[in-house]
């Protein structure tokens, strides 16, 4: 059976799916597709406040492939709340919230993120369902339908990345 990649001006999406976030400097990232979740969220750690052009920044680091420690991209957004989340386990934390653009296939919009260590979890993101909006149908039979990527296919956008960042 075809899926299409659209049902009128909606993506078809999937349990997950992989996406780029291009101000942050993440070429590919896989996220979970979560309609639980309010709020999407994005693993990071190492996480520090800065202030930059009279605003409150943060920097934060990044594995962004699951099960990879090598990988790593340094991250900097304006940060746009702090906010308490309850965590699926029933634990509450204080998260700091930016927003970025996100690019699944061909479309980008804005979306928040709180930043959160998801270290212990298999996706590195979440994609819940304020940033999914009106924009998505999802089927949760299908897994990366928008873009089909292999690992050796994510390790040599991240290899062309570095190469390219060196120059």
């Amino acid at each position: 059976m075809t899926y299409e990649k659209k049902i009128g001006n909606k993506l078809l999406i999937g349990r997950d799916e992989w996406c780029q976030l291009p101000a942050l400097h993440i070429p590919v990232i896989k996220a979970k597709i979560d309609t639980g979740a309010k709020t999407s969220a994005i693993h990071a750690f190492n996480i520090e406040t800065f202030h930059k052009n009279h605003h409150k920044y943060v920097r934060f680091d990044i594995h962004p492939i699951q099960t990879n420690d090598e990988i790593l991209v340094t991250c900097e957004a304006p940060i746009i709340d702090t906010r308490y989340i309850m965590s699926s386990n029933g634990h509450r934390e204080k998260r700091f919230v930016i927003m970025t653009q996100l690019k699944l296939n061909n479309e980008k919009w804005p979306i928040e993120f709180t930043l959160s260590n998801r270290d212990p979890l298999r996706y590195r993101m979440l994609l819940g369902r304020e940033a999914l909006g009106h924009r998505v149908l999802i089927d949760p039979s299908l897994s990366c339908h928008q873009c089909r990527l292999t690992t050796n296919d994510v390790f040599k956008i991240y290899q062309s990345k570095n190469n390219s960042s060196e120059k």
